[in-house]
């Protein structure tokens, strides 16, 4: 395994070196630069820690840069960090923590390297290469984490349940790793966090938010989603996700796991995008079938409603987990109360008012609402996926044809409440609602034109059906 890094980053780390010698520090590069260096993965945040001021070298190496970058220095925590071309640059003093049971953050005093690395989260992210000129580029592995990366294996440096009764946001970061990375984890180390799993509530939901989105982001989401199941972290963290899992049987009759065909539809749509609200919107789809699930004698299991309950879901969910509660979780929302639309289209004649109305739901969102409804293939029968396939794609192109005919999408009445109101010299109310409603059902009916003139006409007949004059 070889530490390949770029021409300017060894300049750069050779500058540091440099620096530190002069400084009297021992130096070394660590953690995850180290780690996704020697997995060939790119990487642009360096960690460098020195036995001595990590805010005195940060300024001694920013004052010998051309031009002179800004550093920012945090003394709460003995940081200091630059920017460098594409790098950001962090320094930090070497130190040893020690934690209180009630509390992630450590107590924090000056050590070794030797002690940096004991308070590392895991083997592969506790590898440090040295910047000093005696030994400049030696990789120092006190915990194998070299022969771990070869193994594709996540393991803790010390014993894993104080590393994880420590902080417990290390039982996220193992899971993330092992999706992020394709690694697995250790059988003790996954043991204990199936032990320490209560500990997660004392990190905040920001931070555990950041490591799941991490994981919807994986190649392959189902990896780090299934080890949240099978350690129940997910049953803390997000119950409505794990309330998704399981099989009721009645006379013969079964659903599907619902937990599980999620996660086949999270890792379908992940093949096509990476952008994470569809991706949580892939996630959130079903998440109203346990408390929609109804068993009907002569039809089997039913989930009624859940697209509409699922969107009412929505914004709680998301603040509960401290996810954006602005455009992002309107478009995810939107999306889950639409997403059975173009399934139900695909069963019946398609109509272009169908069509139309689709177009004005879903703007310019049905794109990925269509990408979305595609993932949601997921039957066994080779057969009955191509045949859904072909009718989506058969909707597709009504969708191209009526949009290129009628200009729909994120379509808003050539009708205004305003115009009503200016026209017929009325005040704001429930009548110039009626009129304008009646303007737009005509149009995605195809009763009229999508023009001015015509909803104009229209405008004025419903407002003689209902006793009203223009004004002039």
């Amino acid at each position: 395994m070889v530490f390949n890094i770029q021409v300017h980053e060894r300049a750069i780390l050779k500058l540091i070196g440099d620096v530190a010698e002069d400084l009297g520090y021992p130096t070394y590069v660590v953690g995850g630069y180290v780690r996704d260096r020697l997995l060939g993965r790119a990487s642009k945040d360096i960690d460098i820690v020195c036995v001595g001021s990590g805010i005195n070298l940060a300024q001694e190496v920013a004052s010998r840069l051309h031009p002179i970058p800004r550093v920012a220095v945090y003394k709460r925590f003995g940081t200091a960090m630059l920017k460098h071309k594409d790098l950001e640059i962090e320094f930090v003093g070497a130190r040893k923590e020690s934690y209180r049971k009630d509390s992630r953050k450590p107590s924090v005093e000056e050590g070794s390297l030797e002690d940096d690395q004991n308070r590392r989260d895991f083997t592969i992210n506790a590898l440090a290469v040295s910047l000093n000129q005696n030994d400049f580029g030696n990789i120092i592995d006190p915990f194998g984490g070299l022969r771990h990366l070869e193994e594709k294996l996540i393991k803790t440096p010390l014993e894993p349940k104080k590393t994880f009764s420590d902080d417990p946001l290390r039982m996220m970061r193992a899971i993330r790793f092992a999706s992020q990375l394709d690694f697995h984890i250790h059988p003790k180390t996954l043991k204990a966090i199936e032990e320490e799993k209560n500990r997660i509530h004392i990190v905040s939901k920001e931070r555990i938010a950041i490591e799941l989105n991490k994981i919807v982001l994986s190649p392959v989401p189902s990896v780090g989603f299934k080890l949240l199941f099978k350690t129940g972290l997910l049953q803390h963290i997000f119950p409505e996700m794990a309330n998704l899992q399981g099989i009721e049987t009645r006379k013969g009759k079964a659903h599907k796991d619902n937990f599980y065909h999620t996660l086949e539809v999270l890792d379908n749509i992940s093949q096509d995008t990476s952008k994470l609200w569809l991706r949580w919107a892939a996630i959130m789809h079903d998440i109203a079938k346990p408390a929609t699930k109804r068993f009907d004698p002569k039809h089997g299991w039913t989930f009624h409603g859940h697209e509409a309950l699922g969107a009412h879901m929505t914004p709680k969910i998301f603040r509960k987990l401290r996810l954006p509660m602005d455009q992002k979780m309107k478009y995810v929302q939107k999306l889950v109360r639409l997403h059975l639309r173009p399934i139900a289209l695909t069963k019946e004649e398609i109509t272009d008012s169908a069509v139309r109305r689709l177009l004005f739901e879903a703007g310019d969102d049905i794109d990925d609402l269509m990408l979305l409804c595609q993932a949601d293939i997921t039957s066994k029968n080779p057969r009955k996926v191509q045949r859904y396939l072909s009718n989506y794609k058969n909707l597709e192109e009504k969708i191209k044809e009526v949009e290129e005919k009628d200009q729909l999408r994120n379509w808003q009445p050539p009708i205004s409440g305003e115009l009503i109101m200016e026209t017929f010299g009325i005040d704001p109310s429930r009548t110039v609602g009626n009129i304008k409603d009646s303007i737009r059902e005509a149009i995605l009916d195809g009763d009229i034109p999508n023009d001015y003139d015509a909803a104009y006409q229209l405008m004025l007949d419903k407002g003689k059906e209902l006793g009203l004059s223009p004004k002039n």
